[in-house]
């Protein structure tokens, strides 16, 4: 799915922000992304959903050189990859509703194809009854819900998540990491930047780890049973 080859990135002539990076990841795979502030994890996304090049190092991605890549090839690949970005980047002009369902337009489903699959997704986080809401009247945990919501819906190849629970209450924050758990038992690989250990003990999965530029691939948190949680009563996530 992704592979990167002694890649580092610079911005301008100052030092460098990701020095001899070198990890891969398996299709199906499910990831967590760690590290403090000013690690780097937030560049290291933009090399995976194609809004940064590297500075040196090789990086592949769905089994393409990116380095081979011509402008007319990019968006094609980037049509595979789901990405849930700190700033929200919603279209202020498009309703809740049409923010989430933008990219089954762009891949040139109609309307009716999809109008039933975005409600209950909006729903199911929590927005059902704020569908037609233009995102300058919603909250920041609202805005947050519906970014997440768009970058999911067509069920990428890859879903690449920046602190996504970030502005939500752990019950909502716990239903949108159920959603990503599906998507990856459905065939998504999933990169998701956090600092929220509470996640790394509730959904044990390895770790990427980045320390001023730098990564190690390490297991999971190693977490007794009872910490662990149990989902067998929750409501059923949306397919």
């Amino acid at each position: 799915m992704i592979k990167f080859d002694n890649v580092g990135v610079r911005y301008g002539v100052g030092e460098e922000i990701l020095s001899d990076v070198s990890f891969y990841l398996d299709p199906g795979t499910f990831h967590f992304l760690t590290g403090p502030s000013g690690a780097g994890k937030t560049s290291l996304l933009k090399l995976m959903y194609l809004g940064h090049r590297p500075s040196r190092g090789m990086i592949s991605l769905f089994g393409h050189d990116l380095s081979n890549l011509t402008r007319n090839e990019l968006p094609e690949i980037r049509r595979r990859i789901g990405v849930v970005f700190q700033d929200f980047r919603l279209l202020d002009h498009l309703t809740a509703f049409e923010n989430v369902a933008l990219p089954l337009r762009i891949a040139g489903h109609d309307h009716g194809e999809y109008e039933s699959d975005v409600a209950e997704l909006l729903t199911w986080v929590g927005l059902g009854d704020r569908l037609h809401a233009k995102p300058s009247t919603l909250s920041g945990g609202e805005k947050q819900r519906v970014a997440i919501a768009r970058a999911v819906i067509g069920k990428p190849d890859l879903l690449l998540a920046d602190e996504p629970t970030g502005n939500v209450d752990p019950e909502i924050g716990t239903r949108i990491m159920r959603l990503f758990l599906e998507l990856n038992r459905m065939g998504t690989c999933v990169v998701i930047a956090t600092h929220d250990t509470q996640h790394l003990k509730r959904f044990p999965r390895q770790r990427l780890s980045l320390d001023r530029g730098r990564l190690s691939v390490l297991p999971p948190l190693e977490v007794v049973q009872s910490e662990r949680e149990s989902f067998s009563d929750e409501a059923e996530v949306p397919q």
